[in-house]
């Protein structure tokens, strides 16, 4: 087809960002929540990483719910999975208030209404990821994905400071101060969902596209059989641990360099810090999106591995001050275009299993439900140093992915 006669789909896009802004910030909200709830409700180390495995643990859901996409389209999709996020804040804002006064475990109650918040997640997740891909040309897949990513981090910045504050904003870490002002993002999720209901959004079918661009050749008969989408859901595994690795142990660095400092008044400080990483993860994707206008998204990617390895390398080095702070804060600005780029490289030449694959993909995300836990054993058995040792096992993979296994099964 010539482009100009594509269809316009900025319309839909600009539904599809507006969703990516409110994954940032519900998923970098719940991971902001981990300093503050470890206090709260007096947790080891590993224990407050349980806050990353009730929401990425959802993640495991990422193919069931890809397969219900495929039979209920993208829109159907993004209406069920706001409405479960929704009621999944109500849920945690009446049950822990009800825990607390019948007296029974309020941290598990958080859990389990956050896991319900993840699967709305997911779902959303699911229908963002290759409704970016494919609204518009294949050559510019890329490009979008890494836009909506970067507004994704105007969200993943905000929402620290949200938590700091709104959420904890003066109060003592104590299990009544954690349910926040939960019930109102639930209303403002089923009022989105309810627009949505109205709104006409396009149907989009990845076979036909990728013919009408002029790509005529033969899919195989299953997602299955596509060794690069397993190897992409590997990447993604690995790179949650990158990406939330850092967040998740900020606080023992704090706690290292402070040993000293009132429990609560670490936890804000930490928790305050955090807006730099996400902030840096902001600048990196919109530099990123305009880079990718120009340069190969392989040449980018690896770029960027090394360059954040080198940022935890050199934390390590400065660990006895604050410039190791602010060294892992600053690879949040070469982790930015990660995943964006890894997840195109696992839907590349898909057409009609691109659903199906983005399910399989997603899957990946539980990385953050297991590393960040093993992480956190780690720092309880020896030290945070030590768990950090770890994200370079993540990286090294990852470039793998990048440079080699992303182009199996693929023909150039």
């Amino acid at each position: 087809m010539n482009p100009s006669q594509r269809p316009n789909y900025t319309f839909a896009l600009i539904v599809v960002f507006i969703v990516c802004f409110l994954i940032g910030f519900i998923t970098t909200m719940n991971n902001s929540m981990i300093a503050f709830c470890s206090e709260a409700f007096k947790l080891t180390a590993q224990q407050g990483q349980y806050v990353n495995t009730a929401f990425y643990g959802a993640y495991l859901l990422s193919i069931p719910f890809a397969f219900l996409m495929s039979k209920i389209g993208y829109k159907n999709t993004l209406i069920l999975g706001l409405a479960i996020s929704g009621i999944g804040f109500i849920v945690n804002s009446i049950g822990i208030r009800s825990a607390i006064s019948a007296g029974i475990n309020v941290y598990a109650i958080f859990l389990a209404s956050m896991c319900l918040v993840a699967m709305g997640v997911v779902m959303l997740q699911n229908v963002a990821n290759p409704y970016v891909m494919v609204l518009g040309s294949p050559e510019k897949g890329a490009f979008r994905m890494t836009l909506s990513q970067a507004l994704n981090s105007v969200a993943t910045t905000v929402a620290p400071l949200f938590i700091t504050y709104v959420i904890i904003n003066g109060k003592a870490p104590a299990p009544e101060h954690v349910p926040g002002p939960f019930m109102g993002l639930g209303i403002f999720a089923i009022i989105i969902c309810v627009i949505l209901v109205f709104l006409k959004l396009p149907q989009i079918d990845e076979g036909k596209q990728a013919e009408e661009a002029g790509e005529h050749h033969e899919y195989k008969s299953s997602v299955f059989k596509y060794t690069h989408v397993w190897l992409g859901a590997l990447g993604i595994f690995m790179y949650m641990g990158v990406e939330i690795g850092v967040p998740s142990m900020l606080p023992y660095r704090f706690q290292m360099l402070y040993p000293d400092m009132d429990s609560a008044a670490l936890a804000a400080l930490a928790t305050q810090y955090l807006a730099f990483y996400w902030g840096g993860m902001m600048v990196g994707r919109f530099i990123g999106a305009g880079i990718l206008t120009k340069f190969e998204p392989r040449k980018l990617l690896s770029a960027c591995l090394c360059l954040g390895a080198a940022c935890i390398a050199l934390s390590l080095i400065t660990a006895s001050s604050m410039v190791g702070i602010w060294f892992m804060l600053a690879a949040g600005l070469f982790h930015s275009v990660m995943w964006p780029l890894i997840f195109n490289l696992g839907l590349q030449g898909l057409g009609p299993h691109t659903k199906a694959a983005t399910g399989i993909i997603n899957t990946g995300v539980i990385g953050a439900a297991l590393l960040t836990p093993i992480m956190g054993i780690v720092v309880d058995a020896t030290s945070v140093i030590v768990a950090l040792c770890l994200m370079f096992v993540y990286y090294a993979y990852i470039i793998w992915f990048c440079n080699f296994g992303s182009k199996i099964g693929i023909s150039k």
